[in-house]
């Protein structure tokens, strides 16, 4: 057994420097959304929104929110990585859905360009006005969110 031990060290001791070392080089980015819903051409009001930070294993929360009154929504967050960010925004509604289970998805990614270094973004990304009432591509159905 202490053979196995010590023919696995050099291994061990390059992960932990790799990740030591991987760890130095991380910064805060911060990214953020703006625009407005609408369904049917009316205000969708109170839809859920979640700006992400994608990953290859799991997405990580950097805002929540809801539109108000006349759909609008604004989301800003930030992350600490090593790599640049990949920031996505979820859109979670019921509009034109009929009686089906769960919501409609839509993701949108947020141009490496609207990406900022720090805790706060310096400009946001402006999706404009979205019709939700239309299938978008990509668009799937969530029920835990």
């Amino acid at each position: 057994m202490a053979t196995a031990v010590r023919d696995s060290f050099p291994a061990l001791l390059l992960l932990v420097l790799f990740r030591c070392t991987f760890g130095i080089f991380r910064y805060s980015q911060s990214a953020g959304v703006e625009g407005q819903l609408l369904c049917f051409g009316q205000p969708a009001k109170n839809v859920l929104v979640k700006l992400y930070q994608q990953s290859s294993v799991l997405d990580f929360l950097m805002d929540i929110g809801k539109s108000d009154s006349n759909g609008s929504f604004k989301l800003g967050g930030s992350a600490v990585r090593s790599t640049r960010i990949a920031p996505k925004l979820n859109i979670y509604h019921d509009c034109n859905d009929g009686w089906k289970p769960c919501q409609r998805k839509r993701s949108y990614v947020i141009p490496a360009n609207y990406i900022s270094v720090g805790l706060q973004p310096v400009r946001f990304y402006d999706l404009g006005q979205v019709e939700l009432s239309h299938r978008a591509e990509g668009e799937t159905r969530d029920c835990f969110h």
